[in-house]
């Protein structure tokens, strides 16, 4: 698949993951408001992100942030995509067992 087709797949998906990221942080914000929301952050630097937060968003934005600088470095596109691409899936994998479970 050439570099313009894995960039523009990676795009969907992380669109994708923006419109999640919308409605997972308004759940969590209701569930602070409930009393519910006891952790900091959701993902370590264990994980590959830098973003600290405990909402989806700024996770999401670092993701965008990642794949401006991917499409404009296609040198280096399948080191660069060794990091995105785990990351982008753990985020879409947390939002989507997040939904399931605060039913």
């Amino acid at each position: 698949m050439p570099h313009t087709q894995v960039i523009e797949q990676l795009k969907a998906s992380l669109q994708t993951a923006y419109r999640q990221a919308i409605d997972a942080d308004a759940r969590l914000d209701q569930l602070k408001k409930a009393g519910h929301v006891k952790f900091t952050t959701i993902f370590t630097a264990e994980e590959g992100f830098s973003t600290s937060s405990n909402r989806f968003g700024p996770y999401v934005k670092e993701l965008a942030l990642e794949m401006d600088a991917l499409s404009h470095n296609t040198e280096t596109l399948a080191a660069a995509l060794e990091s995105y691409v785990p990351k982008l899936a753990l985020l879409l994998q947390t939002m989507q067992a997040f939904k399931s479970n605060s039913k």
